[in-house]
């Protein structure tokens, strides 16, 4: 981190304010970005997709439960290394506490992934979470959604990911890159996609990036995500700064 200007109070708020005029443009501009996202085009979904679950088979329309709406995180199953992406799995630990409020407002939420259904129950048993899975192993849904890429689409060198042929793309290890979509169903149980994300675009859902924005040192990266793990796979674990492990026991001892 280089070394920063000290200042007084008032030469430190002068700052702050100018900086706050950018900070309320965002806002601004993100509110007009999403007012465009919403008044998109949709497309309807005619194939007829059957994924595994843990309650059996289900269609695309199944998935969306009692709400009109539903949001897929296309999680990034690592068959290199039969297991779920760390990256990937960053992101939904920051939809577990996001689950009781999307379902209560029309909104479902299902991780669909590329791997056995057992797999995948395992892998979120494992991390704690509780939001619903679908495996797609044995359909072309991650394939029609450019989450997923064949050998022969690998080898070519370029593949179609984020609205656009790539070769910086089809470099990735992995034969799988993450994305979400989102669908909606009308009345008559007619989905439609409405919209995609991909790469940097799933930031927005991920708050760890909000809160390190605001520190000094900020995502202190070397490549995107290079210092992400699984959330069992930490040195340290979360707990009060304002108590020690002695102060625990003792306030324990005390009740």
């Amino acid at each position: 981190m280089q070394p920063h200007k000290i200042v007084s109070y008032e030469e430190w708020l002068t700052a702050r304010k100018a900086h706050l005029r950018n900070e309320k443009a965002l806002t601004r501009l993100r509110d007009i970005v999403a007012a465009e996202r919403r008044a998109l085009p949709w497309v309807k979904v005619t194939k007829a997709y059957v994924f595994d679950t843990a309650q059996g088979k289900k269609s695309l329309a199944d998935l969306f439960g009692d709400n009109s709406q539903l949001i897929v995180h296309h999680f990034m199953w690592r068959h290199d290394l039969d297991s779920g992406c760390p990256s990937c799995s960053f992101e939904a630990d920051h939809a577990e506490g996001a689950l009781v409020h999307l379902i209560n407002h029309d909104v479902s939420y299902v991780r669909i992934a590329r791997a056995p259904i057992g797999k995948l129950l395992a892998y979120g048993e494992r991390l704690g979470w509780k939001a619903e899975w679908a495996s797609s192993l044995n359909n072309d849904f991650n394939f029609d959604y450019h989450v997923s890429f064949t050998k022969d689409e690998l080898a070519s060198g370029e593949i179609y990911y984020n609205f656009e042929d790539s070769e910086e793309a089809a470099s990735h290890e992995s034969d799988e890159l993450p994305g979400l979509s989102v669908f909606y169903k009308d009345e008559r149980g007619t989905v439609y996609h409405t919209y995609s994300s991909y790469a940097r675009g799933d930031e927005e859902a991920i708050s760890t990036f909000v809160y390190l924005d605001l520190t000094p040192k900020g995502r202190n990266e070397g490549e995107i995500m290079d210092w992400v793990k699984r959330n069992d796979e930490y040195d340290k674990s979360p707990q009060s700064c304002c108590h020690s492990p002695a102060d625990k026991s003792n306030n324990a001892q005390r009740a």
